[in-house]
């Protein structure tokens, strides 16, 4: 096997020209070292995108089955190392290991789904105003495709970027989250077993504000795909369109759960809490707010917090909630948590690192229930990133519509309630990309559209799905006078 700590440019696996590397250790014992990996430098970006340019003709015309057919040999390759690749994923980014299985299966699943939609893609046939013409389009790529892709999704989120760009026939730069970059390398190496031609793909490791910006800046760039905060995308949004670029963003939320009068408090807690301290509350779809109307608001408290001191912390290969990915993550965390108590809320439950042998050198934290809290705290305003769900009491519907509604983002929202009217009022009026009735706000298909509203978003662009194919597509409209 090859030694994929190494950069993935032109088909080879190489070193920085500076030499740099970055320790990746692991979040459960940040005493040990999991890998090391290039840090690279604008030198290095611009030779992963050179490279990309250059094979960018070649696998244009490369016809659609035959892409699909290296995406489907790469799944299965990656299918083949399931049990490795979670475990890695475990390592450099902390998460249950069961959470972490099922990102992995999504990835083979992602690249499995793009490998087939590869033979849909070409265009429509319409019927031309006079005789003697041929009137219809054509799909083609949109050329060199820069991926920005976070740490907290680290194999998942490179595969549904990576997959539909190659299946719609254009090159990528790739440039990984450098706290967890090991499973998006992996990727890169599945793609060259399965065959793909040299510079297609091209995965440099390194720091955003050098090597993303590298690729954002540079000519051959046509496209640029970001996921990550929403104070580094619109970053990045604003210089790509600059020079002239296709651009999309997926950042930051600030999710609600409606819990309804006519819904149950047993059942909507354990919605709220599997959206709320799955993956450490590491989601950008995680909710981190329960607005719950006050004829039920008591007993949902109550089960709740049964649910946060429940939660089984302690490294992901053998426990339930794993780990924050690093110590800024953690403090940002407990930097909130004195936040809201200075702002008057109250701490319901957790708050604070816990204790046990099992978790004494790791950058754990409890998972978290705010009461008392009010639509203008910061707390309920602002993306923590962590397992802290912040409880709002309603008095009703429409309020709590409007509360949901009262935040700068716009990723996922759900609603709990036996009421069909309401679900269907919320479906209608929630200011969401992804709207969800009686389940958590975690979770999606990888065949429909998703993205944001608001500042979770760029709102140009969608992600997965045959949105997915979209953006890395552009039409052509051909008249053919015979």
């Amino acid at each position: 096997m090859v030694d994929s700590s190494r950069n993935y440019v032109d088909g080879q696996w190489s070193e920085t020209r500076t030499g740099d590397t970055v320790d990746v250790v692991n979040p459960a014992n940040p005493t040990e070292t999991i890998a090391r990996y290039q840090q690279s430098g604008v030198a290095d970006a611009n030779e992963a995108v050179e490279a990309a340019s250059k094979a960018a003709e070649a696998w244009a015309n490369t016809a659609g089955p035959e892409r699909g057919a290296v995406l489907r040999e790469a799944g299965k390759r990656l299918d083949a190392r399931t049990d490795e690749l979670t475990d890695q994923l475990v390592a450099e980014e902390g998460k249950a290991r069961p959470e972490a299985a099922g990102e992995v299966q999504r990835a083979v699943d992602i690249f499995y789904y793009f490998a087939e939609k590869a033979s849909d893609l070409g265009g429509t046939v319409k019927g031309p105003s006079g005789r003697n013409t041929n009137l219809y389009t054509r799909e083609e790529p949109v050329g060199v495709a820069a991926l920005i892709t976070p740490w907290n999704y680290p194999i998942a989120i490179p595969a549904w970027k990576l997959a539909p760009a190659l299946a719609a026939g254009n090159t990528v730069v790739l440039k990984p989250a450098s706290l967890a970059p090991g499973p998006a390398l992996a990727l890169a190496e599945a793609l060259d077993e399965a065959g793909l031609p040299d510079g297609v793909c091209n995965v440099v490791t390194g720091p955003g504000s050098t090597v993303a910006n590298a690729f954002v800046q540079h000519e051959a760039v046509d496209a640029v795909s970001f996921t990550g905060s929403s104070h580094v995308g619109e970053m990045v949004y604003d210089q790509a369109t600059d020079e002239g670029k296709r651009v999309q963003t997926e950042m930051g939320g600030k999710n609600p759960t409606v819990v309804a009068a006519s819904a149950d408090p047993a059942e909507a807690a354990e919605i709220v809490a599997a959206g709320g301290f799955g993956t450490t509350g590491q989601s950008c779809t995680a909710c981190s707010r329960a607005i719950v109307h006050e004829d039920v608001s008591n007993d949902f408290v109550a089960e709740l917090v049964d649910r946060a001191e429940s939660v089984d912390v302690g490294p992901g290969l053998e426990h339930e909630m794993g780990p924050h990915v690093s110590q800024d993550e953690l403090d940002s965390t407990l930097e909130y948590v004195d936040v809201a108590q200075n702002e008057g809320a109250t701490l319901a439950s957790g708050g604070g690192v816990p204790e046990g042998e099992a978790v004494e050198d790791g950058y754990f934290v409890e998972p978290t229930v705010f009461t008392d809290v009010e639509s203008d705290m910061r707390i309920a305003q602002e993306e923590v990133f962590g397992p802290v769900v912040a409880v709002i009491e309603v008095s009703d519907f429409e309020e709590g519509i409007e509360v949901a509604n009262d935040v700068p983002y716009g990723l996922s929202a759900s609603v709990v309630t036996d009421d069909h009217t309401e679900a269907n009022r919320f479906v209608d009026e929630a200011e969401a990309g992804v709207v969800k009735v009686n389940e958590k706000t975690t979770g999606l298909e990888l065949h429909v559209p998703f993205g944001g509203f608001k500042r979770s978003s760029s709102e140009t662009w969608r992600e997965q799905g045959d949105a997915g194919l979209d953006f890395y597509t552009i039409e052509k409209t051909v008249y053919d006078n015979y």
